[in-house]
């Protein structure tokens, strides 16, 4: 069952598909970075006494466990934001649908509702009203579902 919809979320959507491009850098280019070369102490016995001998090489499984964190944490970034797709297409209202996506979806950075109400012919109080009494019956919806 999705989680109700709310502003917090939808205006996270912006920063959670920026977060999502910059694991995948990360997940593709990670190989590459000096901080996967580790060290560690061996003890040569040839001489009948220990001898501390330093090994140097690619940490394997440094790079697996953060290969799985990013992995990980980039899935479930992407199900929210397929969440917040989802809800802001399943906007019925033309206008509404159009704010909606203005307002969160639309571009790599934020606009303000001004803009918004601009583009739209409404003044931004209209704009703050119609998100509010959306987000309002959105949720009604969703509980009187269960």
């Amino acid at each position: 069952m999705p989680l109700e919809m709310t502003k917090e979320r939808l205006k996270a959507y912006r920063s959670n598909k920026a977060e999502i491009l910059e694991l995948d850098y990360a997940l593709q280019n990670r190989w590459k970075s000096d901080t996967m070369i580790g060290n560690d102490v061996l003890f040569d016995y040839s001489k009948g006494y220990p001898m501390p001998q330093c090994v140097v090489g690619f940490d394997q499984e440094k790079y697996e466990r953060l290969q799985d964190r990013d992995l990980n944490r980039k899935q479930l970034l992407e199900a929210e934001c397929r969440e917040v797709e989802q809800f802001v297409e399943g906007v019925q209202d033309s206008l509404t649908h159009r704010i909606f996506r203005m307002l969160y979806i639309d571009g790599r950075k934020p606009i303000r509702q001004e803009q918004v109400a601009k583009s739209v012919h409404l003044d931004r109080s209209r704009i703050s009203r119609k998100i509010d009494n959306y987000l309002k019956n959105a949720q009604k919806a969703q509980n009187a579902q269960l």
